[in-house]
């Protein structure tokens, strides 16, 4: 029977589903390779998935190091999953054969979700290390980027995995055929979900790069505030759900300058004439009308609508003073502003770090939060904000570059 399920854990991973740029980034070849360890939670069981990888790989046609990189990773964590399983008091399912459904589940959820948990913890561990060596974040930030929107999908997998192999011994091959619709039905869920999550995505950054097509000397503006709002909400101990609403905030902010109203004043070189600075003071209440549009944003509409209120009540568009700002557009001013004063313009020179830094702490109480400002201007959290701004910087002139030699 375990090699009945090892066979159908290859059969699984050629039902992977793709992103636009063909990245296999899911598989419910889990639910089978899962329901093997359960029937051997032994050496047995780990050569069942060893055999598994080195046949999924080379039939796939992977390059060696590739191959060699998930099979040492996909048994790593099944042979850490496996330890876990019998640590918590599980055995094998072939003990149960006989056993009502529930009677087994009683007995061995817990093994179970440690077994499939410890599996997908060291397995999204060892890929997000790899994509955080190629890319320069954090491994922490690249592993919860990468598994939010598919968290509650893989704990599903874990009462899939456990009904096929109950089904497995009491009913054999009839009760493993019987659990392939079900997997087929995850796997759509799991494509589904990513797909939209990756659409929401592409789409944000389409509105983003059309705003940016109009006004030169920001380009790269939204992306660079949303990281270091990101950093900012990060250090003031947000929640994790609550930091990735500030960043979509800060990364929409200007929607609003897409509005035709705002074109030849976003073309001018020259500093802004006072009919001009007023008809760009309505770009915040024009960005919150757009995002509201998007059910799924609604909620960040007052960050953005406030993005340009200060501290002492003298901001834009409604005067509003002190925590009467929303938190999300305090944090988004704080970011606007550093990524502005550090960034050239025809009518001024960039600040440096120090007399940037200067300048929030000029203006602290009166455009800025003091409590922000304190941690904004702590120096780990400068030196974060200051470093990524440059990072994105130097990220946009290669993309340039390399554009500019594409094209010739």
């Amino acid at each position: 029977m375990a090699a009945l399920l090892a066979l159908l854990s290859i059969a699984a991973d050629f039902m992977a589903f793709y992103q636009a740029r063909r990245d296999a980034v899911g598989s419910v070849a889990l639910i089978p390779m899962s329901a093997t360890v359960l029937i051997l939670p032994d050496w047995r069981g780990m050569i069942a998935i060893l055999v598994v990888q080195v046949a999924t790989q080379l039939l796939n046609k992977r390059s060696l190091v590739k191959g060699a990189f998930n099979v040492a990773q996909v048994t790593l964590g099944f042979a850490v999953g496996s330890a876990a399983y019998r640590y918590l008091g599980g055995t094998s399912f072939s003990l149960l054969k006989g056993e009502g459904f529930f009677s087994a589940l009683s007995t061995l959820i817990a093994p179970t979700t440690a077994l499939i948990v410890a599996f997908i913890v060291v397995n999204t561990l060892c890929i997000s290390a790899v994509i955080s060596a190629v890319s320069g974040q954090r491994i922490f930030q690249t592993w919860i980027a990468s598994n939010k929107s598919s968290a509650a999908i893989s704990l599903l997998q874990v009462v899939f995995a456990f009904y096929l192999a109950w089904l497995s011994v009491n009913l054999g091959v009839i009760g493993a055929a019987g659990m392939v619709l079900p997997m087929i039905a995850v796997r759509q869920l799991s494509r589904t979900t990513i797909e939209l999550t990756s659409v929401t995505e592409e789409l944000l950054d389409l509105m983003v790069a059309a705003i940016e097509a109009r006004d030169p000397y920001t380009s790269g503006h939204s992306k660079r505030v949303a990281r270091a709002s990101k950093i900012i909400a990060r250090s003031l101990g947000l929640k994790p759900e609550q930091v990735e609403r500030v960043e979509v905030a800060a990364l929409l902010h200007d929607v609003g300058k897409i509005d035709e109203q705002f074109a030849r004043i976003l073309a001018k070189e020259g500093r802004l004439t006072p009919d001009e600075w007023e008809t760009m003071k309505r770009h915040p209440v024009r960005s919150a009308e757009l995002v509201g549009m998007l059910t799924s944003l609604k909620d960040i509409v007052p960050a953005v609508r406030h993005h340009h209120e200060n501290w002492d009540g003298t901001g834009y568009p409604q005067n509003l003073k002190g925590e009467d700002i929303p938190l999300g557009s305090r944090i988004i001013m704080f970011a606007d502003t550093l990524d502005a004063i550090t960034t050239d313009r025809p009518y001024r020179k960039a600040l440096s770090i120090e007399d940037a830094r200067s300048e929030f702490v000029k203006f602290r109480g009166k455009q800025f939060d003091p409590w922000i400002c304190d941690r904004v201007v702590s120096p780990e959290v400068w030196l974060e904000l200051y470093a990524s701004i440059e990072k994105e910087r130097e990220s946009e002139a290669l993309r340039y570059a390399a554009g500019k030699t594409k094209a010739s």
